[in-house]
């Protein structure tokens, strides 16, 4: 599929997206791309700023979560950004995401979203998400790596569409990693053993700055385009 425009690779790529495991008690998993109003945004974003055959480098993140990429298949794109930056009105309820927040900031230092999605694609180590009833009841998110009863159950799944990106119109050489502790970790291990990457550059997560460094967002904001540049500037 590498001669193809990239945004129907991603949309056949979403489209395609399934899980049907047993998965630990309690969680489930958020798979957006079932929801036809999901489909229809995030078609639109990927047909707006990848339809084109210009290689894109690689940002792996964790998985969705339930306000950005678990409601609108965009990752790290509540509803809130869709509609103020990318001018899609999302026919969905309204979502705001910390982690939105701070990514928007940085594609809006880095040069704006037209720029940044012109040389990045962002993607998860776990292209669907999860979330866990907790002992209240309520649904909260879950991430492939807490529980080794689900990071076990779902590593096939993880490499199976890893590989897929081999397919599409990106540059493997270098990736950014969202998450310094286990995703970097998990994805490491992964790397030794199926040589997807020649480097992996990890950067602390967007979640985790906005929610224990949001004082110190300028900063990060700073480190990540230092590495966004480093790495859209060395192919």
């Amino acid at each position: 599929m590498a001669n193809s425009v990239i945004a129907e690779d991603i949309i056949h790529f979403n489209r395609s997206l399934r899980l049907d495991i047993a998965l630990p008690e309690n969680i489930r998993v958020m798979n957006p791309f079932k929801n036809p109003e999901a489909l229809r945004i995030s078609e639109e974003f990927y047909r707006k700023y990848y339809s084109d055959k210009h290689p894109r480098h690689l940002i792996i993140a964790i998985n969705p979560g339930r306000f950005g990429a678990g409601v609108t298949g965009i990752p790290f794109t509540d509803t809130a950004r869709l509609k103020m930056v990318c001018g899609i009105n999302p026919g969905i309820p309204p979502t705001h995401e910390p982690s939105s927040v701070f990514v928007y900031e940085m594609i809006e230092a880095y040069g704006g979203h037209e720029l940044f999605y012109k040389n990045f694609y962002i993607t998860s180590v776990c292209p669907l998400g999860f979330v866990k009833e907790n002992e209240k009841g309520k649904e909260v998110n879950f991430n492939y790596y807490d529980s080794k009863e689900l990071e076990k159950a779902v590593t096939p799944f993880i490499i199976e569409n890893l590989e897929k990106h081999f397919r599409f119109n990106l540059h493997m050489t270098k990736c950014i990693c969202w998450g310094r502790g286990k995703n970097f970790h998990f994805l490491s291990e992964l790397n030794s053993k199926y040589h997807f990457f020649e480097e992996i550059i990890p950067l602390d997560h967007p979640r985790f700055i906005m929610q224990y460094r949001a004082k110190q967002k300028k900063n990060y904001i700073e480190k990540h385009l230092k590495i966004l540049h480093y790495v859209s500037e060395t192919i």
